[in-house]
């Protein structure tokens, strides 16, 4: 089974599309990877929807994508006195760093890296910045302020303090557990959530250690600052628009869309546009016009994949939000001016012999007008070095690893099949001629374009082209 489209779909799994039907039907509507978000629901509810998956993958003989998106260290309020407060604007509330069932002279907020990061001055954002309260004056344990911003919190809710470091691991105790059993079932990415430095990346490899790709989540504007170390320490980025919003002005966050997608692109890393692209088809069978022109946006700028969260988790309309986002794709690639689009955002020079390689296979693919570029890869990196490209040839990406076909199923442009180990040259190039036909890229008379690393078990060695005709 083909996409005929370059840019990737997400879809967050949750109660209204964890059945094995349900799943099926969101295969069927463009879904290439699934994410299954453990911020939510039991490690055995996981567990079910992994098998499915699996199952799913086993029945439509195409690998899927599974990505493990860990909860992080979410600052959060605690409970309350009748499960919600209202706040005035002008009021005075304070904090406290132990308490339950608190008022507003107690309000429960028990993360001590708060209390020690935390400045008179300084604004709180409690429920995604829908209260904003200012900090007043600061104790041992208790915090006063002023609300700026009145509303309602209730239990639970979310806090963030924009523009401070906080001391804290992105790993807690609970995504060490979840860590080591989502690799256990065998997950293929697993996604970091409110990184703000390189160390975090570097504690979470060890604890994966290769078995794995990592993701990290850009939600805090800390990792902004250091984001090139961030990303070379990444297998591959989320851009989660939704707390990082938040964090920085609204404004500022589309400008940063762009520069992540294109920082990105240029270390050959899949990055993923995610947070609210469709939120209206939560409850509504259509997008706004606003939506879809978001979506529209990412793929212009080029990004690996687009992500559906709460639409296709607790939403209406699962299936539908899926085949939008997939038309939107297909409609925004087959524009006149995607191309010219596209090749606006060049990215410069290559700086290394691979990279070049893989432009130059890009390069001649086009101008010999190929059915496909074929990339024999073991880790993935030369299907990605070639798809940095962008070309307008599919990339048919040939790998003996399981792991990696299942990974590349996020790479923009690639269609990824699982096949044996080659060890001559002669064999890379019977095998790139029979996949070519057998996927339907290319028949008797035409052209395709193999790529590949020689020895072929050396990974990212990416140092041959062969123009082959079928």
């Amino acid at each position: 089974m083909r996409r005929y489209r370059h840019a990737k779909i997400v879809a967050t799994i949750g109660p209204a599309s964890s059945s094995p039907d349900m799943l099926h039907a969101l295969f069927l509507a463009g879904v290439d990877t699934f994410r299954l978000n453990f911020s939510h629901g039991l490690q055995e509810d996981h567990a079910k929807v992994h098998a499915a998956i699996r199952s799913l993958e086993s029945e439509v003989g195409r690998p899927i994508g599974i990505l493990q998106d860990l909860q992080g260290p979410k600052i959060r309020i605690g409970t309350l006195a009748g499960g919600r407060l209202d706040l005035v604007t002008g009021e005075r509330i304070r904090f406290v760093l132990d308490g339950h069932e608190g008022d507003k002279l107690a309000i429960p907020l028990c993360h001590p890296e708060i209390f020690a990061a935390a400045m008179p001055g300084q604004d709180l954002l409690i429920d995604d910045g829908r209260v904003r309260v200012r900090v007043t004056d600061l104790e041992a344990a208790a915090m006063s302020a002023e609300v700026v911003t009145g509303g309602t919190i209730s239990n639970r809710k979310g806090v963030n303090l924009p523009g401070t470091l906080l001391d804290l691991s992105p790993l807690t105790e609970k995504d060490r557990i979840d860590l080591a059993f989502g690799l256990e079932l065998g997950v293929d990415w697993v996604a970091l959530s409110f990184v703000q430095k390189p160390s975090d990346m570097l504690e979470a490899r060890a604890l994966v250690g290769g078995r794995a790709g990592i993701m990290s989540k850009i939600e805090k504007p800390q990792a902004l600052e250091r984001i090139d170390d961030i990303i070379r320490l990444s297998d591959a980025v989320m851009i989660a628009r939704g707390d990082l919003g938040v964090e920085i002005p609204p404004e500022d966050v589309p400008c940063r869309q762009k520069e992540l997608i294109r920082a990105c692109r240029l270390a050959a890393k899949p990055v993923v546009v995610a947070t609210q692209m469709l939120d209206s088809m939560v409850g509504a069978p259509a997008p706004t016009r606003a939506e879809a022109s978001d979506v529209a946006t990412a793929i212009y700028d080029g990004a690996d994949a687009v992500m559906l969260s709460a639409e296709s988790a607790t939403g209406l309309y699962p299936a539908a939000a899926v085949a939008m986002m997939e038309r939107i794709i297909q409609s925004v690639e087959g524009h006149r001016l995607y191309r010219s689009i596209v090749s606006a955002s060049e990215l410069g020079e290559e700086e290394t012999p691979p990279h070049a390689v893989a432009t130059a296979t890009a390069e001649l693919a086009e101008a010999v007008h190929a059915r496909a570029i074929v990339a024999y890869t073991s880790s993935g990196t030369t299907a990605a070095r070639v798809a940095r490209k962008r070309p307008a040839v599919p990339i048919l990406a040939l790998t003996p690893e399981r792991i990696t076909s299942r990974q590349l199923s996020l790479l923009w442009g690639v269609h990824s099949v699982h096949t044996g180990t080659v060890n001559t040259y002669e064999e890379m190039t019977s095998k790139a001629l029979q996949q070519a036909q057998a996927e339907g890229f290319a028949t008797s008379g035409e052209f395709i374009v193999a790529a590949a690393g020689i020895p072929f078990d050396t990974a990212g060695n990416t140092n041959n082209i062969r123009l082959i005709q079928i």
